[in-house]
Order: structure tokens, then C-alpha cells, then sequence
């Protein structure tokens, strides 16, 4: 097909690992874990008493008087996204796109829930009139992505997902379709999410979906160990500029990775569980690596979807194998950053990103004790030094929601 090639000029992140995408990165190839345990006088009632917090808030890089208007989500994702864009090397007036060719896609899996709560005590406690006028804007779904179009002048479409744990990965890959339509030349696209609060964390909990290993913040996120026990919440946004290919080298910019192709299916089987056979996911896989024109020997590496569940692990382990079989090399970077819901998808993007780039595999950390039937590679405890040509990076959500990215050197 002729189609334009789009590639990755700019990366940014927030997360529990650091405050950019170059700590986040350092931290994740020395196998650190950002979870840690909740000090907050409302976590002490809760099942679950950990999290993987940011490990730089938003009040020490914006002003008291923007972040007045802002969900913490919206800030993030404000952060990130002005460092990729300052990354990609746009912050310069004379390389910045024109607005009618700038496009923004980025979601979240819940919005602004902690202001809609904090607004709501308020209403009860005071009274309507002393409910914030910004309670609207900081709550809509939309807010992170509209905010991060404001700031940068975008006029070809500002777009908002909502597909829970994939949300960053899809609003990915249609920023992929963005830019292959001829919609956009450039896209800021990602995922951001906040929702450490008592309410979220006691509805995953009563669902027996966390880990309540609170004794042991830093092992508590174990994808695909025996003695795992759920996933561990955490908080954060990433953000990635994707660029027509011959616009990037018009502008001679540096090119990190080509996103090649996206897959996206649905389960159709359950509002919470994955298929235990992983078919949706697997399908993903294949029409993600089809879509990029290669096959499934070319895949070297997947940073999976593993969020420490003990179903959820299994069936993708399942699903890799029965798409691109038992060769690639596997990682879980969520066992060092927790489960940044909406927003997991776009930070795994970056690791894939960089793993591309770098030819290096960030570790697992907590396999202790691998599941019996899990007959793949990990790149457990180190980082895996190797060519990585060719990687996958896989996001799945409640409602059956599966996205698999195909990224490759350009």
C-alpha cells in the first residue's frame, strides 16, 4: 500500500520511576520498583495500603495558579506532553508544525474521578456555591487531551480515548491513522492517569483485583510469579510525537523508533476477564505485525500487557504464543511501575520505543518463581542486551478491549 511511513521523534513521561522519560528509563534498566506505601490518613482503613505514586508531583514543575484549573490527570498529561514536544525538537517556533496539521490523541481510562470526588465533598460539606467553577473542565474525560491541544496550538482534531487499561496504546494507533489518512503530519498521543484515591482503590479491591502484599510495597507487582496476587495501582502519563516520516527528515529530526502497525480486536467475552484462551489478544498480534508488513519470526521482543493478575498473566503468556510462538524475549514493566491503567499503554510504548532504539530489554523484577506452563523468555531481574528490531508492545482493557503496537528501527 501507499501509505506514509510514521515514525517517533519525541517521548515524555511522568511516572513512579521519575519525572521524564530519561529517569523513568535509567530506573527501569537497573530494575527498580516505584511502588510504595500509602502514608495518606484515608489508606489506612482500605485493604490495600500501597502504590505506585508519582515520583515527581506536578506542584514542583506547574504554577499554584494553573494547577487550579487542572485535574492532576490533566497536568500530567500536560507535562508529558510538553516534554515530548520539547524532545522532538518543535518547542522552536520556526520547526513547529502548522496548527492545520497538528493533531492530539490522548485518553485516559477514568478522567478527572478525584476532582468529581473532591468537588462532591465540598458540595456536602459547604454547599453549591462553594463547588470550584472549574469542576467541569477538570472532570471531562476529554480535559487532558483538550488541554494539551490548547497548549500547543493543535487544529487538525484533538481526540480523547476511553478504552481502560489500553487507552495509551490506542490513542496511539490512531494517531498511526491520523498521519497514514493524511489528517495530520504530526501527533502528540498517549495516556495519563491519577485516581490514587480510597474510592478506586476499594472498588478494585472488594473485585480481589490488587495485590494486598502491604508488607512488601517493592514485590508486590510479580507478573507471572506463582505468588503473585494482583496488580498494584499506580499514577503517571506518557506522551510520544509521531511524525510523517518525510516530514521528520525535512526538519532533520532524530527518529527513535517507526511505529509500523497497530492491531486492535474485542474479546466479546466478559465485562472484567480476559478470554482465558487470549484469541482477541493473539489476533491483535497478528494484525499488528501484518499491518506492519512483516511476520511473526521478525518480532524479537514484547513488553506485555502482564499486570500481576493471576488469570490475566496466563492468557496472554497464551496468546503470545499461539501469534508469533515461543522466540520473542518478554518483559513486564509494570513490575517496577505498577498498573498505570489509561495511561499503561502509552508509558509501554516508550519502553518499547527505547528498547528499539537502545537494543536493550528492561527487566522483570520479582519472578521468583515462574508459573510452570510459562514456557516463554523473560528477561528476568537484568536487562536483556540484543538487537531488538522489531518489538510489540501489548495493552488490554475491561470490556475485552485489545491493542498491540508493532514498532521497529527505521
Amino acid at each position: 500500500m501507499n501509505r506514509p511511513e510514521v515514525v517517533v521523534t519525541g517521548i515524555g513521561a511522568t511516572t513512579p520511576l521519575g519525572g521524564d522519560a530519561a529517569s523513568t528509563w535509567e530506573a527501569m534498566l537497573a530494575g527498580r520498583s516505584g511502588v510504595g506505601p500509602l502514608t495518606q490518613e484515608w489508606a489506612a482503613q482500605l485493604p490495600v495500603r500501597i502504590a505506585a505514586q508519582l515520583a515527581v508531583g506536578p506542584d514542583q514543575i506547574l504554577d499554584r495558579v494553573r494547577l487550579r484549573r487542572l485535574d492532576r490527570a490533566e497536568a500530567i498529561a500536560l507535562i508529558a506532553a510538553r516534554q515530548a514536544w520539547a524532545d522532538a525538537g518543535l518547542a522552536d517556533a520556526d520547526a513547529a508544525p502548522e496548527p492545520e496539521r497538528l493533531a492530539v490523541s490522548i485518553g485516559s481510562g477514568i478522567g478527572g474521578v478525584t476532582t468529581l470526588l473532591a468537588q462532591d465533598d465540598i458540595l456536602e460539606a459547604s454547599g453549591p456555591r462553594r463547588v470550584s467553577p472549574h469542576t467541569v473542565p477538570m472532570l471531562m474525560p476529554n480535559g487532558p487531551a483538550a488541554w494539551v491541544g490548547l497548549d500547543l496550538g493543535a487544529r487538525a482534531g484533538v481526540h480523547s480515548m476511553a478504552s481502560a487499561c489500553a487507552t495509551g496504546a490506542e490513542a496511539l494507533a490512531l494517531g498511526l491513522d491520523l498521519i497514514r489518512s493524511g489528517r495530520a503530519d504530526v501527533v502528540v498521543a498517549g495516556g495519563t492517569e491519577a485516581v490514587i484515591h480510597q474510592l478506586p482503590i476499594a472498588g478494585f479491591a472488594s473485585m480481589r483485583a490488587m495485590s494486598t502484599r502491604n508488607d512488601e510495597p517493592q514485590r508486590a507487582s510479580r507478573p507471572w510469579d506463582k505468588a503473585r496476587d494482583g496488580f498494584v495501582l499506580g499514577e503517571g502519563a506518557a506522551a510520544v510525537v509521531l511524525e510523517r516520516a518525510d516530514h521528520a527528515a525535512a526538519r532533520g529530526a532524530r527518529v527513535y523508533a517507526r511505529l509500523a502497525g497497530a492491531g486492535l480486536t474485542s474479546d466479546g467475552f466478559d465485562i472484567v476477564q480476559p478470554d482465558p484462551q487470549g484469541t482477541g489478544a493473539a489476533r491483535a498480534m497478528t494484525a499488528a505485525v501484518r499491518d506492519g508488513g512483516l511476520s511473526e519470526a521478525d518480532v524479537v521482543h514484547v513488553n506485555a500487557h502482564a499486570t500481576s493478575t493471576p488469570i490475566g498473566d496466563m492468557a496472554e503468556v497464551a496468546a503470545i504464543r499461539a501469534a508469533l510462538g515461543s522466540h520473542p524475549v518478554l518483559t513486564s514493566t509494570k513490575s517496577m511501575t505498577g498498573h498505570l491503567l489509561g495511561a499503561a499503554g502509552a508509558l509501554e510504548a516508550v519502553a518499547t520505543i527505547l528498547a528499539v532504539h537502545h537494543d536493550v530489554v528492561p527487566p522483570t523484577i520479582n519472578l521468583d518463581d515462574p508459573e510452570d506452563d510459562l514456557d516463554l523468555d523473560v528477561a528476568a531481574g537484568k536487562p536483556r542486551h540484543m538487537e531488538v528490531s522489531a518489538a510489540l508492545n501489548n495493552a488490554f482493557g475491561f470490556g475485552g478491549h485489545n491493542v498491540a503496537l508493532l514498532f521497529t528501527k527505521h
